[in-house]
């Protein structure tokens, strides 16, 4: 039986012992560092690839804040826009009222010029709405670009911007709205012609704004509706007259007896006019135009105040006017509608965004997040392991040979 014996050097030991015990306190403190800072890799050197992808996905998570931030930015213009077509719309609604009860035949010429006054003060409100800026001085109506004011006060209204929508893109919404297409694009008439009376009119004719019952049959010419009088029996006749040609009209009837109320109809537009008609008088049928709000509100008001007494003028351009009133309404009504298309889909682009922050957000934190009851169970038994390490240690460090030479 051979013994076989081996030597250990306690110097060598010892080293050993503190290296081990050196190795221990250091995953000791990096678990530590992980349970107070919350994560498994605190540095790129922990773990490459993981901090890699946790930083690509914070990369995500700040652009999307980034594109949150501007998005709010562009929905909270376009709130503030929606709101202010809505005053329009209010303020719209009144001036037509008033329009309305300026047709009240027991008004005098003052009664109507102090109606006139109250139109005057809602048109100059409406237009400083078409100017109105944000927070941050940007005209909420300004299309696709446009000085501090859009729209320049005068005779006519001009609007100073470049017409058109912006588009917002995937990540936004446009902040302004088409001043142009919102207040500077009201059709004439009732949209396909327009009817006036004569300038020379000294009856009491009038007309309705007329409709269109055959669209294909429409050449948009120019017409002349004459009345004739006979001064014995008070029977009228009319002879329609085409402008453009100087022509009967192509088709219906050119000349008719008339009848209070009773349509005349020709090349494919029909119009009701009533009243008496003098000798001589005539109604102008004109194709229709665009204009813009303030114009319409202005020809509403100058009709309303200028009135000569004891005609149909008066009639004709109420008619007229309520149907571009309605027709202006309509167009900021759109336009309001566009702004709330536009709220609802910042809405959803919000709601896109935020789906995109959590997927983000949990990459990041599968990258680099501490399972928490792992690392305090790793915390644990290496505590345990180290407590172990240096009292066995604390044991061996007090055997030695000169220990026990008396």
């Amino acid at each position: 039986m051979s013994n076989t014996l081996s030597r250990v050097g306690t110097a060598s030991s010892y080293a050993s012992a503190i290296n081990n015990l050196q190795t221990r306190q250091s995953s000791l403190s990096q678990l530590q560092e992980n349970l107070t800072s919350g994560k498994r890799v605190t540095r790129a050197s922990d773990d490459p690839t993981s901090a890699a992808q946790a930083e690509r996905a914070t990369t995500r998570i700040a652009r999307v804040a980034s594109d949150q931030r501007a998005l709010m930015a562009q929905r909270d213009t376009v709130a503030q826009a929606e709101s202010t077509l809505g005053d329009t719309t209010d303020a719209l609604q009144t001036f037509r009222q008033l329009v309305v009860n300026a047709g009240n035949g027991t008004l005098n010429a003052s009664d109507r010029a102090s109606i006139a006054q109250q139109l005057t003060t809602l048109r100059d409100q409406i237009f400083s709405y078409s100017n109105r800026q944000d927070s941050n001085g940007v005209p909420l109506f300004s299309g696709l670009g446009s000085i501090d004011a859009p729209f320049t006060n005068g005779n006519p209204v001009q609007f100073n911007g470049l017409g058109g929508q912006r588009n917002g893109g995937d990540a936004g919404v446009s902040p302004t709205i088409d001043g142009q297409g919102t207040f500077m694009s009201v059709p004439t008439g009732n949209g396909t012609f327009s009817v006036a009376t004569g300038a020379g009119n000294t009856g009491g004719i009038s007309s309705d704004t007329g409709q269109v019952p055959n669209p294909g049959a429409v050449l948009s010419h120019g017409y002349s509706i004459a009345f004739a009088v006979d001064p014995t029996t008070g029977a009228a006749t009319y002879t329609v007259t085409d402008t453009t040609t100087n022509a009967a009209p192509v088709t219906g009837a050119s000349t008719g007896t008339y009848k209070s109320g009773q349509a005349i109809s020709f090349d494919g537009i029909s119009l009701a006019p009533k009243g008496i008609p003098a000798n001589g008088d005539t109604l102008q049928v004109t194709p229709s135009s665009t204009s813009d709000l303030f114009a319409v509100m202005d020809q509403a008001i100058a009709g309303i105040r200028n009135a000569p007494s004891g005609t149909g003028a008066l009639s004709t351009g109420l008619a007229q006017s309520l149907s571009q009133i309605d027709a202006g309404m309509a167009r900021v009504q759109a336009a309001r509608g566009f702004a709330g298309d536009m709220l609802n889909r910042a809405d959803r682009i919000s709601d896109s965004n935020t789906a995109k922050s959590t997927q983000a957000e949990g990459e990041r934190s599968s990258a680099e997040d501490l399972d928490l009851i792992k690392g305090l169970s790793d915390f644990q038994n290496q505590q345990t392991g180290y407590s172990a390490a240096l009292q066995s240690y604390a044991q061996i460090q007090k055997l030695s040979l000169f220990n026990f030479i008396s």
